[in-house]
Formats: C-alpha cells, sequence, structure tokens
C-alpha cells in the first residue's frame, strides 16, 4: 500500500512500517474521538480509517518536538506536539499499547530531527559538558 502526499505528490510505500496498529484520534476540526489505523514508517506517521485501506492524512514527524502522555479525559492518551505549535491527540486501548506507541514515535522524532545527526565536533570539555 502506497499514500500519496497531495501537497508534493511524493508517494510514500507503507510496506515494512516500524509500528502499526489502532489508536483513536482526536479530528482536527470539529475535535470528536474517531479511531484510526495508524502506521508509523521512518519518519511519518500516517493514519486511514481501517487496515488495508488507504491512508487519508499523514504527520511528518521531522517537524515534531514531543511525544508524551496527554490530559484529556481520556485513559491511555498521547500527545504528539509540532514546531508551529499544533498538538495531535491520540488514546490507546491499553498503558502498554501506549508506551509502545510513545517509544516509536519518539525514535522516529529523534531519528527524523537535526539532534540525530552526528556532525558536530567534540567538545574539549570534561563528560558532563563542563570545563575542567
Amino acid at each position: 500500500m502506497n499514500y500519496t502526499d497531495e501537497k508534493t505528490g511524493q508517494v510514500h510505500s507503507l510496506s515494512n512500517p516500524q509500528h502499526e496498529g489502532y489508536l483513536t484520534k482526536q479530528s482536527e476540526w470539529i475535535k470528536d474521538w474517531r479511531k484510526r489505523y495508524f502506521v508509523l514508517k521512518g519518519k511519518y506517521l500516517f493514519f486511514c480509517k481501517d487496515r488495508n485501506v488507504t491512508p487519508h492524512g499523514m504527520i511528518d514527524l521531522s517537524t515534531c518536538q514531543t511525544v508524551k502522555s496527554a490530559e484529556v479525559g481520556k485513559a491511555n492518551a498521547l500527545e504528539v506536539s509540532t514546531n508551529d505549535g499544533t498538538i495531535y491527540y491520540m488514546y490507546a486501548n491499553s498503558p502498554a499499547d501506549k508506551d509502545a506507541w510513545i517509544g516509536a514515535i519518539g525514535r522516529s522524532i529523534v531519528q527524523a530531527g537535526a539532534t540525530y545527526q552526528d556532525d558536530e565536533p567534540m567538545s574539549s570539555g570534561s563528560e558532563d559538558g563542563s570545563e575542567p
């Protein structure tokens, strides 16, 4: 299955994802909760109405700052925050499922972000970053 980004026309393959499964997501405009099937592949988190249906949305995790537990009146809730202030709210079916999603999305955010690039020169200071 593939997803075509409407803005760029880029085609993304969804085969061999890092993580996938159902989460219930708060819709961006109406703010109601809808069960969606999520596929995490590289720096993208795709979502669709059901498994084996072409995704209708995508979150570019390279534009995200954090993923963490959320307090939204739903058990097992999490939030993904973007650099422009957009926050996506979702909840999982169990605490273990929530933790697995937070871990998987967190790894993708780190790998997609500039902090993952190891091109900065090593400091000559001590290990804790303080000067000797």
